[in-house]
């Protein structure tokens, strides 16, 4: 592997830019695009030149919701595996969840362990999530100023006691507190009461347990989070929507000025309610896979800018935790090297462009999170890359993903599009499939955004 510093030429007949994709040479030196050029601009004296041919150069994905669960629940995941499986997925940039670590990144003690254990480890850069919890809300400003990226809350159980959900009145005043220092927060949306008159039958059927997270449950929550972000003018984003049902409540408070924003995952966009088997809790998650109608219309969210972003909900667990109950069975869907194939095998398929991936998994994400130095190929910019063969397909095993816990709800499905490599500021740090030692870097917030 060369040093950052070596001045690059990085050429393909496909670079996708903000301006879209165009035959290009990308010029680098110290980690950093110079300029976007000309595909046949003659490389510089001493330039090395890295030629892709057909290859599509993406800006490297950025994933702002990802469960490495390290120090604490090491066995779940870990830092060095997570940050592994991101690279050879085509993820430059991963923001790590508050939870399920122990302890918990709901104080600035707490992140600073968290970083200690991270920082020698990282194989793509790293930021942190701070947690808003009932008994935080003092903790919420100090953690701002010592860099998280804003605050992770639950209005539900999150399944860790160690992370407790808020309640309206908490909601509230978390929001509050948040919005007077300008942060944002990021909820886990569903109703506990919606969810707790629904059944709760358990059992191997996924049709029992898709019956116990309804979508009210999402769209009564996302309604309330609305009316608190409109009364406090407060910037709220919502997690891993699954109800296209809520679609309609969202673009209406946008349109009327509500600082809302919107996610969504791979397996809402790739996986259906219907071809769950019973038994098979690698695709439990909650908000939970939903039917293909409502998938549709998530894409359709995307579609018209009402959906931000795609990012992975990465939330891996030991085999064991993966029962065949799904009342019992940890929630969660690991995806994190997965995520860029499966997102472009559907869209693709649904007449969307590489462009609009790009958009989805880099350039929004970076956004939402401030990091103005990510997500997009233009000079300025961290010369941060995923070089994809879209036209190549594979069948996922899950013996050759690098997660820690190789189960995945994309075992055996063949997916267009191969991650020949992946660059980390100019220097390549996954080729097919071998990783470099870790360069990453610990991210904070940008005081700009």
């Amino acid at each position: 592997m060369s040093g950052p510093d070596v001045k690059l030429l990085l050429r393909s007949t496909r670079v996708v830019t903000p301006e879209g994709t165009r035959p290009a040479s990308v010029a680098v030196t110290g980690g950093t695009i110079d300029a976007v050029l000309p595909y046949d601009t003659e490389a510089p004296a001493g330039a090395r030149v890295e030629d892709f041919g057909d290859d599509v150069v993406l800006p490297g994905l950025v994933d702002t919701h990802v469960h490495v669960n390290d120090p604490g629940r090491t066995e779940w995941e870990g830092f060095w595996t997570a940050t592994r499986a991101a690279a050879a997925g085509g993820i430059t940039t991963l923001l790590d969840m508050p939870l399920n670590s122990l302890p918990p990144t709901t104080t600035v003690e707490n992140l600073r362990v968290k970083q200690g254990v991270a920082e020698p480890k990282v194989h793509v850069d790293t930021g942190f999530w701070g947690g808003a919890i009932p008994t935080n809300v003092k903790d919420l400003r100090p953690l701002y100023e010592a860099g998280v990226f804003g605050f992770k809350c639950f209005l539900s159980p999150s399944g860790v006691e160690e992370f407790p959900e808020l309640d309206q009145e908490q909601l509230a005043r978390s929001m509050a507190e948040i919005a007077g220092f300008g942060g944002l927060l990021i909820v886990h949306a569903e109703d506990p009461h919606h969810l707790a008159a629904a059944p709760q039958q358990g059992g191997p059927a996924y049709a029992n347990f898709l019956a116990s997270r309804p979508r009210d449950a999402e769209n009564t929550a996302i309604e309330g989070l609305i009316a608190h972000a409109r009364r406090l003018n407060a910037r709220v984003h919502v997690l891993h929507l699954s109800s296209s049902d809520a679609l309609p409540l969202i673009a209406a408070a946008r349109r009327e000025g509500v600082r809302l924003t919107v996610e969504t995952c791979p397996h809402f966009l790739t996986l259906t309610a219907e071809e769950v088997p019973d038994g098979a809790t690698e695709f439990k998650c909650c908000p939970p896979i939903r039917e293909a109608a409502n998938q549709d219309a998530l894409w359709q969210g995307l579609a018209d800018g009402t959906i931000d972003c795609i990012v992975s909900d990465h939330s891996p667990c030991t085999t064991d935790l993966k029962t065949p109950d799904f009342a019992s069975a940890w929630g969660g869907i690991s995806s994190l090297q997965l995520g860029l194939p499966a997102i472009w095998t559907e869209a693709r398929r649904r007449g969307h462009s590489l462009d609009d991936v790009a958009r989805w998994m880099s350039a929004a994400p970076a956004a939402l999170a401030g990091l103005h130095h990510k997500g997009a190929i233009e000079a300025g910019r961290d010369a941060d890359f995923a070089v994809l063969a879209p036209d190549a397909t594979f069948t996922v095993d899950p013996a050759e993903l690098f997660h820690r816990n190789q189960v995945t709800a994309y075992a055996g499905r063949t997916l267009s599009g191969v991650v020949r490599s992946t660059w980390l500021r100019g220097v390549r740090i996954a080729a097919d499939g071998v990783l470099s030692e870790p360069t990453g870097r610990l991210q904070t917030r940008d005081p700009r955004a």
